[in-house]
């Protein structure tokens, strides 16, 4: 098996929207957590903007990863999502070991 693969996912909402972003992250954290080899799925709200959030993912195996995305809940979540984010979400793949 491979390294873990950690992830940083920043989502931005249309304005007003935030409390839909966490409605449908409250519904889908248990099926995404319950995903062979996901070790985190936990969202937090940026300070002092409602409708902005970062996504912390941890994933056993880059497979782990890809089969995450091809699962069911998530193919809905994405379309579902479409309807109040401000855009595609930036994701930003980090190392394991801190630079220092």
């Amino acid at each position: 098996m491979s390294d873990s693969v950690r992830l940083v996912i920043l989502i931005t909402t249309l304005p007003g929207q935030g409390h839909r972003q966490a409605a449908a992250f409250e519904r889908l954290a248990p099926l995404v957590r319950a995903e062979p080899g996901c070790v985190q799925y936990d969202l937090h709200r940026v300070t002092g903007d409602p409708d902005q959030f970062v996504l912390l993912e941890e994933w056993a195996s880059r497979e782990a990863l890809a089969a995450h995305d091809l699962a069911p809940h998530m193919i809905e979540a994405a379309t579902t999502n479409k309807a109040f984010r401000a855009g595609p979400a930036q994701v930003i793949e980090f190392a394991a070991a801190p630079v220092a």
